[in-house]
């Protein structure tokens, strides 16, 4: 058995972990610029100034992702390499960069997935406020005309946000992440809000700009419970903690979805947040809540569950010895066949996986190939779990590997490996791993093999 006839295939990657050229061409500093000089904010001291420099490499790297068989490839634009202050002014030269390489992947027979959002915000925004400033969202909506206006006459799918759990939730709450604040939490919650206005924004400037039909969509976490058993009982508590608000924090996902998809915020969140909600205006939630065409999901790992004594979701530890990735993450494909299965069924929207895959200890061997058999083994399991969400009638549109390339992992620095091409990052050296092959050959079959 095989995924539909349509089914994409593609592998994914980001502006600042990728591009380099921090300070180069006219573009403006990001919060991630910023926050990488700190002492401390990045293990070992290490920062995007240089990264994998896709800037200067961008041809090499398209034709590696031509040799290792992808039919699609989901970038994202840097806003600060665009408009330098955030708003007003674009910088040509950066707008330059994003046509040749969306013409470069389209002459290679690689269609290209947009993020306008993945992580780096305009640091001369910040400055202003960023996400809590009460015209956050319409900078973001300007940004976005910008783009649409140079792109869409040949970029038909498009992202606005990417992991807002993680920009918002170790950007702006536990201050992990740039811009590496500890905010209160009914700031946190107004920046939230903002953030998701800006999105349905961004949904009408591509609806109202684009110069052809698009497909829009939004690529949140899609954190994963699933039941350690599939008895009725444990599937209810599996969907109840996937989609309950029981206390205040950031790791969850109906908040920032609800709002995108139902037009409301949950009810047990509303009861949750109660103390420091921020004021929801007349016609935010219609902004909010516009029609989009598929559901984004990054799923890396899930929680196993089961239902307790009173039926409420109980959580069952990993035994002693659990596999897990380099960055520590669980190893659990099933989270590939629910998380799906789960989202699908809540917002009735086909689904895409934007985002899977895993750290792995990788290295060039003595015969100058990359080894990496674990990485095979983790995507031909979770790739597996996911086929079989497609026999069962989930509609899934497509499959973006996380990621393309290794590359600069936010606050791990270099540390962490996850691309499907290995980097020396002393001199740039690109080599595919054997897991690019292997997915190459994935590809070719549209998943039959697996």
């Amino acid at each position: 058995m095989s995924f539909q006839p349509n089914f994409v295939w593609g592998a994914a990657t980001a502006a600042y972990q990728i591009e380099g050229a921090a300070r180069e061409d006219g573009k403006g500093l990001s919060v991630w610029d910023m926050c990488s000089q700190i002492p401390g904010f990045v293990k070992s001291g290490h920062t995007g100034n240089t990264a994998c420099n896709h800037y200067y490499r961008y041809k090499e790297d398209v034709q590696l992702m031509k040799e290792v068989g992808l039919q699609a490839y989901r970038l994202s634009i840097s806003w600060p390499r665009v408009l330098p202050e955030g708003t007003g002014r674009i910088n040509e030269k950066g707008l330059d960069f994003y046509d040749r390489l969306i013409d470069e992947l389209l002459e290679n027979g690689i269609d290209p997935y947009v993020t306008l959002f993945h992580w780096d915000y305009p640091h001369e925004l910040y400055k202003k406020g960023g996400w809590l400033h009460p015209d956050s969202s319409d900078w973001f909506a300007e940004y976005t005309r910008v783009i649409a206006d140079r792109l869409s006459d040949r970029v038909t799918h498009w992202f606005t946000q990417n992991e807002p759990q993680c920009y918002l939730g170790l950007g702006h709450f536990t201050g992990e992440h740039a811009p590496g604040l500890k905010l209160g939490m009914a700031e946190f919650l107004q920046a939230t809000h903002n953030s998701l206005l800006a999105h349905g924004k961004a949904v009408q400037a591509l609806r109202q700009t684009s110069k052809q039909p698009c497909e829009i969509a939004y690529a949140p976490v899609g954190i994963t419970s699933f039941p350690v058993t599939p008895t009725p009982e444990n599937i209810e508590a599996a969907r109840a903690r996937t989609f309950g608000i029981t206390d205040p924090g950031f790791w969850m996902n109906t908040w920032y979805m609800d709002p995108v998809f139902l037009g409301k915020y949950p009810e047990d969140g509303l009861r949750v947040f109660e103390p420091w909600l921020p004021e929801i205006k007349p016609g935010d939630m219609e902004t909010i809540c516009q029609p989009l065409d598929f559901l984004g999901l990054n799923i890396y790992h899930g929680t196993p569950v089961q239902a307790g004594p009173d039926g409420q979701p109980e959580i069952i530890g990993n035994a002693v010895g659990h596999p897990e990735t380099m960055i520590r993450w669980t190893v659990t494909p099933e989270s590939l066949y629910w998380g799906p299965k789960m989202f699908h069924e809540r917002y009735g929207l086909p689904i895409m996986i934007t985002e899977n895959g895993l750290s792995s200890m990788d290295w060039v061997s003595l015969d100058g190939q990359v080894h990496d058999s674990q990485r095979i083994d983790f995507l031909h399991r979770y790739l597996r779990e996911y086929r079989r969400a497609a026999a069962e009638g989930v509609p899934l549109k497509g499959y973006f590997c996380w990621s393309f390339m290794d590359n600069f992992e936010w606050a791990e620095g270099y540390h962490e490996r996850f691309g499907l091409v290995h980097v020396d990052y002393a001199d740039g050296k690109r080599t595919i791993k054997d897991s690019g092959r292997w997915y190459r050959s994935v590809i070719e079959s549209n998943g039959a093999d697996l």
